[in-house]
């Protein structure tokens, strides 16, 4: 995440959809219950989240009509979205928020519609000081509640450089936003120590783990062969949070679980990421990504 879509592989669809999740008593966020989304003010990382990327909404990326827009966040709102995701930049983006106005058109009509909303960036590492400056900028939004840090880039090749300025530009932000509610967008630890461990060796989570206060492992199970056990949502996502919480040190770690991708997920792919949400008393889970969403997941649902 994000990833550039393919030529074929980011349909559009003709219904909007969602995933819906009720976390149960030990979850931060509340059940769905058919009353809308909850007041702002709650974790933004709780509940139900919708992703979009800079692809689907910007007019200087965006491959599809049309865009997502105000309109489109209502329909998130009718279908139950908690909070919406929005990447604000690239690393190639002129200035550090994309598009300002159309991002805030999108923001106050998450806000109005009781949403929270998490503002999303993928540091390359290649120009620290750019990062810091763009993901400060993005937290100084009006209207975003979160910020959350994508990681998964490997353009600094040599891994012991990549991983100190990965922790000094987290450390820093942390110390520039120290109010702010800190998410992490992380690598599946499954993939990184079980399927390719060349992928990533040695990311520093201990090191990450005074920084952020919810970690969002991108658990695509889609991504696994069948063969390797893995494409199980359920066993991906039990895995992952395991690892994660062991290598963080923290036991009860708010992970907020992402599933998807998609538009490549069925309704029994669905079923395994919410019985391991609800089994590890994860805070809130996702799919990747909004517009990718299959028609065949409909109708919203929670876990019990």
């Amino acid at each position: 995440m994000p990833r550039a879509p393919s030529a074929g592989g980011r349909r559009r669809i003709a219904l909007l959809a969602l995933l819906a999740i009720g976390l149960g008593a030990a979850g931060v966020g509340a059940a769905l219950d058919g009353d809308g989304p909850p007041e702002v003010g709650r974790n933004p990382f709780a509940g139900v989240g919708a992703w979009v990327d800079v692809y689907d909404w910007s007019e200087a990326h965006g491959r599809e009509r049309p865009l997502v827009d105000a309109e489109t966040v209502d329909a998130m709102a009718d279908n139950g979205a908690e909070t919406l995701y929005v990447q604000t930049a690239r690393a190639d983006t002129p200035g550090d928020v994309l598009e300002p106005d159309r991002l805030a058109s999108l923001v106050d009509r998450a806000r109005s519609r009781g949403m929270a909303v998490v503002a999303w960036y993928l540091p390359t590492l290649e120009e620290p000081d750019r990062d810091l400056r763009r993901l400060r900028a993005m937290a100084e939004v009006d209207g975003v509640d979160a910020v959350a840090v994508d990681i998964e880039a490997r353009q600094v090749a040599d891994v012991t450089e990549r991983n100190r300025r990965l922790v000094r530009l987290s450390t820093e932000l942390r110390a520039a936003v120290p109010e702010a509610t800190l998410g992490a967008i992380a690598l599946a630890p499954v993939l990184l120590e079980e399927v390719n461990p060349a992928f990533w060796p040695s990311f520093p989570w201990r090191e990450l783990a005074r920084s952020f206060d919810v970690w969002l492992p991108m658990s695509y199970q889609s991504e696994r062969r069948a063969v390797s056990g893995y494409r199980d949502a359920h066993r991906y996502a039990i895995e992952n949070v395991d690892r994660l919480r062991a290598r963080l040190g923290r036991a009860g770690a708010p992970v907020h679980l992402i599933g998807g991708i998609a538009d490549d997920m069925d309704t029994g792919d669905l079923d395994g990421l919410l019985q391991a949400a609800t089994e590890k008393n994860a805070i809130g889970v996702s799919l990747y990504d909004w517009r990718t969403t299959p028609p065949a997941l409909l109708p919203l649902r929670g876990t019990g």
